[in-house]
């Protein structure tokens, strides 16, 4: 049974398509222009057709919140490298690596994604795996299990998939 696609997730579609065809292409000759707006037009019809335009392809519920969470997680990064740096200038009795598992309290598998990248991204932790609710985590120190147990990366990933 074929599902009924909303206009607002084709659009959407469009826009994302075309905003990144112009931001890796940096020109805008009438050629170029005009091969981007076919792709885009070729992607989205082929999307259309095999019906994968929805909620989980285009999370429109996440654009509202997104942008806070890349502050906040940009905040995090810089503050991980800082750690990370001061920790490789201690010399290698400063690095106590460690693998722990972590509970997930996201529903969803965009959610789940989201959380892990977020980990992997922040320097000195590696998401390893994902086992249903719960994530195997690298770190090159105790601390950042012990921040990751916390919580506060999981609380700000599972307000971004209400």
């Amino acid at each position: 049974m074929k599902k009924k696609t909303s206009l607002r997730y084709i659009i959407s579609l469009i826009v994302v398509l075309s905003l990144i065809w112009i931001g890796n292409s940096g020109f805008f000759n009438g050629l170029l222009l005009s091969l981007g707006v076919v792709s885009v037009a070729f992607v989205v019809f082929m999307a259309y057709r095999l019906n994968i335009l929805d909620e989980e392809s285009q999370p429109l519920h996440v654009s509202r919140r997104i942008v806070g969470y890349w502050f906040w997680l940009l905040k995090t990064l810089v503050e991980s490298n800082i750690t990370v740096i001061k920790r490789i200038w201690k010399g290698p009795k400063s690095l106590d690596p460690v693998v722990a598992k972590l509970p997930m309290s996201q529903d969803t598998d965009m959610g789940k994604a989201i959380y892990a990248n977020s980990i992997t991204l922040t320097p000195g932790t590696t998401t390893l795996d994902i086992e249903g609710d719960t994530m195997i985590v690298y770190a090159l120190s105790y601390d950042a299990i012990k921040y990751l147990q916390g919580g506060e990366m999981d609380r700000r990933v599972k307000r971004l998939e209400e």
